[in-house]
């Protein structure tokens, strides 16, 4: 009779909030220094506290370094950490580090940047082809009357960015618009030289009447991408030169609202923070989640940048 009750009330303990079985999770970008995954860390540490049985982990590669990338995950394979929210540097070196902490029984997947032959059980981000096409059909709206553009994307193994190339290619296909030879460009999500393949893509094609980076690098540094634009200033007010961009972060607006950019097309890592929490902490509990979660798209013009910085 009283190892039943013993037993009742450890049962009873265990049901309650207070005794809910406590997860670490990690969130791994594909770089620190990118201000983009400030957001979905911010976003994952908010629905930890709200849950209150998560640690939220943040670590990645302090640069875009995929092999760096792998290792920090082999680490928390060995640490048995409970789930894994992975950014995806490289696709090829991703998908052996996803099958090693699968067979580990570590809950895998992936935000922002996708690995779809892997084993990962879902995806959260954005709608990576949409996302390019959008940026094309922006540029379109913008100037139809067409010209050379170029695109700068991050590292030559990210899937998301290769689909963002895809769909601006897409929008563009049968319009007046060539991109030119070169592009894009690889800046391997390093801002300063993002502003550097501007300058250069400028030198090279003097008639350039476009360049759409396919994620907000060059304008994460902020005072080198408005010391670019001021000289094509007189340009980019007359309409001779668009920068259309990628994402929606606060510095990124502020350069809009000023005139050194004519429209952003952004994504939500807060949300991919906060949906990475919840997926995992469903898979944990055995249920059912989408393979396919995405977070949606925001335009941002001249006209509504003001409202986006309120």
């Amino acid at each position: 009779m009283r190892k039943a009750l013993l037993a009742a009330a450890v049962l009873a303990m265990t049901a309650t909030p207070g005794f809910a079985q406590n997860y670490k999770f990690v969130i791994v970008p594909k770089a620190m220094n990118n201000p983009f995954f400030d957001f979905a860390r911010d976003g994952c540490e908010k629905r930890a506290k709200e849950l209150g049985n998560i640690e939220c982990i943040y670590k990645g590669p302090v640069e875009h370094e995929p092999a760096t990338q792998a290792q920090i995950i082999q680490d928390f394979i060995t640490q048995k950490v409970d789930g894994l929210a992975i950014s995806v540097a490289d696709v090829a070196a991703m998908t052996k580090s996803i099958e090693a902490a699968t067979a580990a029984g570590i809950a895998v997947i992936t935000f922002d940047s996708d690995a779809p032959g892997s084993k990962r059980i879902a995806y959260i981000g954005t709608d990576n082809k949409e996302f390019g096409t959008a940026l094309g059909k922006q540029l379109l709206k913008l100037r139809p009357d067409g010209g050379k553009y170029a695109m700068i994307s991050g590292g030559p193994g990210a899937e998301n960015l290769a689909e963002r190339v895809d769909g601006v290619r897409e929008a563009l296909k049968g319009s007046k618009w060539i991109e030119v030879g070169g592009s894009p460009t690889f800046c391997n999500d390093d801002p300063a030289l993002g502003v550097q393949q501007m300058t250069d893509l400028r030198t090279a094609t003097p008639d350039l009447a476009a360049i759409i980076p396919v994620g907000g690098w060059p304008m994460f540094a902020p005072e080198g991408f408005k010391a670019f634009a001021s000289k094509s200033k007189k340009d980019i007010d007359a309409g001779k030169f668009t920068l259309v961009a990628a994402d929606t972060l606060k510095m990124q607006l502020e350069l809009l609202s000023e005139g050194y950019a004519n429209a952003l097309i952004g994504q939500r890592p807060f949300e991919m923070g906060v949906k990475s929490m919840d997926t995992l902490l469903a898979i944990k509990k055995g249920q059912k989640v989408p393979e396919i979660i995405h977070t949606g798209l925001d335009v941002v013009t001249k006209d509504n940048v003001s409202a986006m910085l309120k």
